[in-house]
């Protein structure tokens, strides 16, 4: 059965504070769509699994987390915004129908080969005199994601069939209400784990790739949330869940600028009929980084004083549902964080769904460059989105990155399901130059 036309499904599930579990099923004729079927199994959701491979202060690392959230509007221009601003969805009322289960990224159809990536712009001839139009400057060259070499011990690639999530429920809520829930959330290989201020996804499960990806991938990681905010309370506001990467792990207190560090990861984005139909941000890539300023962390206790201030400078995917009255189709498109003076800056249109490529780099001279690409092929400078001082702030430190997951949280729609898979982090050995050796005497 060819992978591109396999269709994945997720269907009976029902989430509780004990966990979701998901468990594939395949039909057994060829001619028939590949199911995947998500099983309520508190057991399995909730098990504890000892391994050496995971110290147990790999999710401790409160401050690795993010204590913000996108903004809910969709302005096309740069505007002030602090990063800790959460603003509330539509407040329509809501049928009282049983939660319907999120479905699961279905392949979409195989693209047309995608032509050279210089842009070629063709006009009608009005004359035989007509000048030909100049070609657009070439963009000058930024930090490359991927550049250099990659880290070792950082990344993964989802293909351990041992690959397990343990959720350990109920979620950690800081941001709303004070209150951090441990243990918190956290892979069996240690490298991932909850974000304290928001929680874990509703479903974080390894599967088989929804369709095609990278040379030699066959799995990926699902990420999708149902009840996100505070356990137990429905807020019918946008709230996001946090997955976490520990790079803390490998890094410590994280990498210099001056290593040029870049992170690189694909993301499949479903066929826009099975998104969630809210208007706004339903995925982020993100980074967590350090610089010296003015703190402006509300419960931080140096608030006001100069010091080290972290931030969470990426991207959001957004969504903007078909508006029958203004004959508009389903759409999405980037939005990035941030601008200098904070606010968020309107990116490309997605104009095809499927396996995209984001990328985030980090230059020696502070500044974060933004990239995004469809497909899967490396990044190259005609994926180039913008580069900016976020918030006015010059970058000295990549602490980590991590994804979000977006839903407006009305205990009934389930976020747009996303899967992630083989994201990695280069650096260039910085060059060091060689100090003189002092003549000697004779």
């Amino acid at each position: 059965m060819s992978i591109r036309s396999t269709v994945f499904a997720l269907a009976g599930v029902s989430a509780c504070l004990g966990g979701i579990g998901i468990s594939p099923r395949a039909m057994a004729d060829d001619d028939q769509p590949l199911a995947l079927t998500i099983e309520a199994t508190e057991q399995e959701a909730t098990e504890q699994t000892d391994d050496a491979d995971a110290p147990a202060e790999d999710a401790v690392e409160a401050d690795a987390v993010v204590n913000d959230a996108p903004e809910t509007d969709t302005t096309a221009t740069e505007t002030p915004a602090k990063e800790e601003a959460s603003t509330a969805t539509s407040t329509a009322a809501v049928p009282a129908l049983a939660p319907e289960p999120p479905v699961a990224p279905a392949p979409v159809a195989a693209p047309a080969p995608a032509a050279a990536k210089t842009t070629v712009t063709t006009t009608a001839k009005k004359s035989a005199t007509t000048p030909a139009a100049p070609a657009a400057a070439p963009k000058k060259p930024v930090l490359l994601p991927g550049t250099g070499s990659l880290v070792k011990g950082i990344g993964d690639d989802f293909e351990d069939e041992n690959w397990k999530w343990n959720y350990n429920h109920p979620k950690s809520s800081e941001e709303q209400d004070k209150r951090m829930r441990g243990p918190m959330g956290r892979s069996v290989n240690g490298r991932w784990f909850e974000g304290p201020k928001r929680g874990t996804p509703d479903v974080v499960k390894r599967i088989e790739l929804p369709a095609p990806g990278l040379e030699g991938s066959t799995h990926g990681l699902l990420i999708a949330s149902l009840h996100a905010g505070i356990p137990g309370r429905t807020t019918y506001q946008m709230q996001q869940d946090d997955l976490i990467y520990n790079m803390q792990k490998v890094t410590g207190r994280g990498m210099s600028v001056a290593d040029n560090p870049s992170v690189v990861t694909r993301v499949y984005m479903p066929p826009f009929e099975q998104w969630e139909k809210r208007n706004g941000p339903t995925f982020g890539f993100r980074s967590g980084c350090y610089t010296h300023a003015i703190i402006t962390g509300e419960d931080h206790p140096d608030k006001g004083r100069f010091g080290l201030e972290e931030y969470w400078p990426g991207m959001f995917v957004c969504f903007e549902p078909a508006n029958p009255k203004r004959k508009t189709q389903d759409s999405a498109y980037l939005r990035i964080r941030g601008g200098r003076n904070g606010g968020e800056i309107r990116g490309p249109k997605i104009e095809q769904t499927g396996w995209w490529t984001l990328g985030l780099s980090f230059s020696p001279d502070g500044m974060v460059h933004y990239f995004a690409s469809p497909g899967v092929d490396e990044l190259t400078m005609d994926d180039h989105i913008t580069s900016q001082f976020p918030y006015g702030y010059r970058t000295e430190t990549l602490k980590t990155f991590f994804y979000n997951v977006c839903t407006n949280d009305d205990g009934k729609t389930w976020s747009t399901p996303w899967v992630i898979d083989d994201p990695k982090v280069y650096f260039v050995k910085r060059q060091v130059a060689a100090t003189p050796k002092a003549p000697t005497k004779r």
